[in-house]
């Protein structure tokens, strides 16, 4: 008997899993992408409304700095209240996917855009502040294909063997070099990019991958640690070799967790400092 039990949980767990809310759920809605997804049964209403707007994001259905529908039109697509469909838009603003504009609606954040271009530059000048600095002047060393090894593969969740483009510049500010770094970047994502793009192009580099390859950076992880120079880095760098560098190791995603970028920095420390803010 407790055996029959326990199967039938399961089956009833198992059934429940692939339903929505009864009474007010997005896939109703039958919009394109967005009622595609599986969202868990258990979640919170503006969760699973939360999770078919990031479909529609991830799709292309609303691009950067385009407005979305109104709150209104959202709720009539999902059959919700306008309080769920802005518990949802909240919470896309709050992790900088989308943006809102008093008196103008909401729209889809954009690294062109200044309060998010800075969103994943963490290294700010001892003096002066990242405006008054002026945007970094860069200078590629090296842009190639390469075949991925087993573990950068693995972080860009590829095949090993599989081919990437590797870049590595020199940024430098206000005309001294300060970071030296490695790209390592999906070809299939980034097919025609060259050295004179990413060189040539005014802005933020994540604003160029977004208009030109429809790739978005939402979010990354970073790995820090303290290294010193070697010759060749200091060289790069115009500092002496054995000099205190901060090295940023990081991986930068996509919509739904993709990850579509992996990148090396060392940063000069004797004008720069790492800052983040907690809380």
């Amino acid at each position: 008997m407790l055996h029959g039990n326990i199967f039938l949980i399961k089956d009833l767990l198992a059934q429940s899993m692939t339903s929505l809310n009864p009474e007010e759920s997005p896939a109703q809605a039958g919009a394109g992408a967005a009622s595609q997804v599986a969202v868990p049964a258990f979640s919170p209403l503006y969760q699973q409304i939360r999770q078919a707007m990031l479909a529609s994001l991830q799709a292309g259905e609303w691009k950067p700095l385009q407005a979305i529908p109104s709150e209104m039109e959202l709720a009539k697509r999902y059959q919700v209240s306008q309080g769920t469909v802005r518990k949802a838009i909240d919470e896309l603003a709050a992790e900088n996917l989308l943006v809102r504009r008093q008196g103008k609606g909401t729209f889809v954040a954009s690294h062109d855009e200044q309060q998010v271009e800075y969103r994943f530059l963490r290294l700010h000048p001892d003096t002066g502040t990242l405006a008054s600095e002026g945007r970094a002047q860069r200078h590629i060393v090296e842009f190639r294909r390469m075949r991925a090894p087993a573990e950068l593969a693995r972080q860009l969740q590829l095949n090993s063997g599989d081919t990437v483009l590797h870049i590595r510049r020199v940024l430098a500010f206000a005309g001294t070099p300060t970071v030296l770094e490695d790209i390592w970047l999906p070809v299939g994502l980034f097919r025609g990019l060259t050295a004179e793009a990413m060189t040539d192009y005014q802005g933020a580099t994540y604003a160029m991958f977004e208009k030109d390859y429809g790739v978005r950076m939402v979010r990354a992880e970073e790995k820090l640690r303290a290294v010193l120079a070697d010759a060749t880095q200091a060289a790069a760098l115009g500092t002496i070799q054995g000099a205190a560098l901060l090295q940023v190791e990081r991986i930068s995603y996509t919509y739904n967790d993709q990850p579509v970028e992996v990148r090396k920095a060392l940063n000069r420390t004797d004008r720069h400092h790492y800052k983040n803010t907690l809380g």
